[in-house]
């Protein structure tokens, strides 16, 4: 058994938002990753998606997508990215999902001897363009993840955190998300959100006790990767 993760799939079969227009290596992304999924993932392994799975904006239009997501080997956990505006409140969501797919808010799941904790974060302050409203946001997401963490207060399985964005920026190289990780002593961190981004230039790797992997799809070759 394996823990893989992956973010950023930006499925769209049921609403017009061609990813080929970021660039030709999205041409046909969704056959990339089922191939790719299928190549490396097994019905025993969890594989964490980390936001941005759909374009949908109604939950009605999400179907296809998670149909796509749940046909794939493996058992699934969810979390909210900022481009998931289908996921509307979290039971609605549970409702909706296909079998062998979870979604993350408030609390944590165990898996494979892991405990998975997490939650979506937001735009990290210092952040150009970053708003009175965006730190409200910040702050709430904040209380989520601290919500989800301390929901393993306890037990003792080590802690893998999911997040959508950055946990911190490389040359801040501390925030409030990074803080509660050392707090609650997480051991690996996975995230997505970011693009077209050159290596070097976002957290990966260990860092003061905590593995980072930034799994957006781009970055990865469409490929789920093993964190543990």
């Amino acid at each position: 058994m394996t823990l893989f993760a992956i973010s950023d799939l930006h499925l769209g079969f049921t609403v017009d938002k061609p990813m080929d227009r970021f660039g030709p290596h999205w041409v046909d992304h969704p056959v990339k990753i089922a191939r790719a999924w299928r190549e490396r993932v097994g019905p025993d392994d969890t594989v964490l998606v980390c936001g941005d799975t759909s374009w949908a904006m109604r939950l009605e239009e999400v179907a296809a997508d998670l149909a796509f997501v749940g046909e794939l080997p493996g058992r699934k956990i969810l979390l909210r990215g900022n481009h998931d505006y289908w996921w509307s409140t979290v039971s609605r969501v549970r409702r909706a999902l296909p079998a062998g797919m979870e979604a993350l808010q408030n609390e944590s799941f165990v898996r494979d001897g892991w405990r998975i904790c997490g939650a979506r974060g937001w735009l990290l302050p210092g952040t150009e363009g970053r708003t009175p409203s965006d730190e409200a946001i910040y702050q709430r997401e904040l209380g989520r993840l601290r919500t989800s963490l301390e929901s393993a207060a306890g037990s003792p399985e080590p802690r893998i955190a999911m997040l959508h964005y950055p946990p911190y920026a490389l040359d801040a190289g501390t925030s409030q998300v990074l803080d509660l990780l050392f707090e609650h002593q997480v051991k690996i961190c996975v995230y997505g959100h970011l693009h077209a981004m050159a290596p070097g230039s976002y957290p990966s790797g260990p860092y003061r006790g905590i593995t980072f992997h930034c799994v957006s799809v781009d970055l990865v070759d469409f490929s789920p990767q093993p964190v543990v």
